[in-house]
């Protein structure tokens, strides 16, 4: 029999090592997909890098339940404060990327850390993926009843003549380059206090030990309500129409000004692809169910999901727009 030529001698060797290379990736990705298909097969660990009570807490508190009827399993809210949200970070980012720890925060705030800290031990664009975003929050701007302003430009004339204190819930957390960008934007004049969460900072301002403070709607509105603080506007491109009295900061003089707080979900980099996409699916069911939509637009919260790839691209763009807010002010910490 004579021999096969040359150029089907190397189609069979070609067409052999494509089938040696099918059988091995098939092999190398069965553990994935198998975790993926038994999954969850245990509780969820929803890391909050904040103290209770904020705006982070209050909807991972709101949609636990929903996730645990979605999943089967447990959900266990874990509040892991410190360094700005940074803490609670980092513990997931270097986590196993099973699925099973998941970080509800201030995506605005984790795209912000890049800028400000000289020594993050964790890479946010490369140690975190994005799950959705659940939900906006304007900032409002407030002060204490005695503070005598009853808009944005009399309280940029009062801080050019007299001592403000502004309350800041964390070193270059977002409400804090708000605060910096408010004030580059208008002339206002004021002193920076920090503190290591957004519960301690409202609560100072009610107290009157600070006058003056910008914080997401949903962790400072109720306090509005209660006129334990005198809101002077909110930090939207548009009137919100749960106040619709109240004008916007931009309307008042800070031209262009937005910002807000920004919820959505991340996970370990490395979590595989079928199991964010579950994770997206459970969350996003529930933070649109019809009792937590209610609950969070009555307190000034916007229902926002978006697919991971979304996700991502949204938290690109922050760490792009705030990078420049960090770069003016020069603010730097170790």
């Amino acid at each position: 029999m004579p021999s096969a030529s040359p150029t089907r001698r190397t189609a069979a060797l070609a067409l052999a090592a494509l089938a040696g290379l099918t059988g091995l990736s098939a092999t190398a990705f069965a553990p994935a997909a198998r975790a993926a298909d038994a999954w969850p097969a245990k509780p969820i660990r929803l890391v909050v890098p904040y103290p209770p009570g904020g705006s982070s807490d209050i909807i991972a508190r709101s949609i636990s339940q929903q996730i645990s009827q979605a999943l089967k399993q447990p959900v266990i809210v874990d509040n892991k404060p410190g360094a700005n949200g940074n803490l609670g970070a980092e513990l997931v980012a270097r986590a196993q990327p099973d699925g099973y720890t998941w970080l509800l925060c201030d995506l605005g705030a984790l795209a912000i850390s890049p800028s400000v800290y000289t020594k993050l031990s964790f890479d946010p664009s490369k140690d975190l993926r994005g799950a959705t975003m659940l939900a906006y929050s304007p900032h409002m701007l407030v002060v204490h009843p005695s503070v005598k302003a009853s808009n944005l430009q009399e309280l940029v004339a009062l801080s050019q003549t007299s001592d403000l204190n502004f309350a800041v819930t964390a070193t270059g957390s977002a409400p804090h380059l708000a605060g910096v960008e408010l004030a580059r934007l208008t002339g206002a004049k004021w002193v920076y206090v920090p503190y290591k969460g957004g519960v301690q900072s409202v609560q100072d301002t009610v107290a009157g030990q600070t006058q003056v403070l910008m914080n997401g709607m949903l962790a400072t509105y109720p306090q509005v309500q209660a006129g334990k603080l005198k809101l002077l506007g909110i930090s939207k491109a548009t009137r919100m129409p749960l106040i619709a009295d109240v004008p916007t900061l931009a309307e008042q003089g800070a031209k262009g000004f937005a910002s807000g707080t920004w919820q959505g979900v991340v996970l370990p980099a490395k979590t595989p692809d079928a199991i964010v996409q579950r994770v997206n699916q459970a969350l996003t069911e529930a933070i649109r169910s019809p009792d937590v939509r209610s609950r969070l637009s009555g307190q000034g919260a916007e229902v926002v999901t978006m697919t991971p790839a979304e996700t991502n691209q949204f938290f690109a763009a922050e760490r792009a727009r705030w990078h420049q807010v960090v770069q003016a002010a020069q603010i730097r910490l170790d």
